[in-house]
């Protein structure tokens, strides 16, 4: 359900959830980690008796998290607002996109013969146990939520910054779309919400073309780079406080498209760009696009 080529549905479930932008910084730190990095991430990760008691903890709040299951036909009103809430992906969704994608270069070998290295494997949990602290920020008490972040904070401290975010050839149209949004105004959040609405009830050919736009960015091998503008747009549109039923109703489908055929813009034809950029440019002028 999650994996670094569909971070936009990562993004969409972020953007709805208490500790989502928390989450996507720890998945953009994740992203940009080096092997020299790795010891030092090892070296903090608790020992089973200190991390098995709060794996139980995470097991127990993640049944809490919001259900679609949990609808009711009795109650419209509270439907609705699980609907804005509950998340389309799992705890587990998201540590196969950790372990798997975000540190696909630690594994050697294919199939069942991949491994990693001791090192790697716990910095590899200690990347999961702060994820994982702030994805179920709403249901998982304050202090154990706090030691699952404890090593990753401990080593962030330790850790030089890293590497600056790559955005890809486009890096400068894409960070002027994600500072535009971190300055709206009132007015900009009504057009916003205007625009998707305009979006949603002319939604024809959305889906292929941010198909397109995501298999552009897997043949380039943008596919982190698309992932990291996603992350970066989960916190953006937390700056601009969006409000949740705005997200959930269109506006992040629609800057997630546009965020996504920018990172590629020179891979996408006229027509495509155009189905995923217009609706923004709409909402926000085009001055931002330079």
């Amino acid at each position: 359900m999650y994996s670094l080529v569909s971070a936009p549905v990562l993004g969409f479930d972020l953007t709805r959830l208490a500790g989502g932008s928390a989450t996507a910084e720890v998945v953009l730190r994740g992203l940009r980690l080096q092997s020299a990095d790795l010891p030092v991430l090892a070296e903090r990760l608790p020992d089973e008796g200190v991390r098995g008691p709060l794996w139980v903890e995470v097991e127990s709040a993640a049944r809490r998290m919001p259900s679609l299951k949990g609808m009711s036909k009795e109650d419209p009103a509270s439907s609705l607002a699980l609907v804005e809430r509950a998340p389309i992906g799992s705890v587990d969704a998201l540590l196969t996109c950790l372990r798997y994608d975000v540190m696909s270069w630690t594994w050697s070998g294919t199939g069942r013969d991949a491994k990693q290295s001791d090192t790697a494997a716990a910095a590899t949990a200690l990347l999961c146990d702060a994820a994982v602290g702030s994805y179920l920020r709403e249901v998982l008490d304050t202090d154990s939520r706090r030691r699952l972040g404890a090593g990753w904070v401990s080593a962030m401290r330790k850790l030089p910054p890293g590497a600056p975010i790559d955005l890809g050839p486009h890096h400068y149209v894409v960070s002027a779309l994600l500072d535009r949004l971190r300055s709206l105004r009132s007015m900009d959040l009504e057009r916003l919400a205007s625009s998707a609405e305009d979006a949603r009830r002319n939604a024809g050919g959305w889906s292929p073309a941010v198909h397109s736009a995501s298999w552009a960015a897997y043949l380039s091998d943008r596919v982190r780079t698309a992932a990291a503008a996603q992350m970066l747009l989960v916190q953006a549109v937390d700056t601009a406080d969006i409000p949740l039923a705005d997200r959930a109703g269109g506006v992040w489908n629609m800057l997630s498209g546009a965020v996504q055929a920018l990172v590629v813009r020179d891979l996408l034809d006229t027509s495509t760009a155009h189905r995923l950029l217009a609706p923004v440019v709409a909402a926000l002028g085009p001055a931002w696009l330079g």
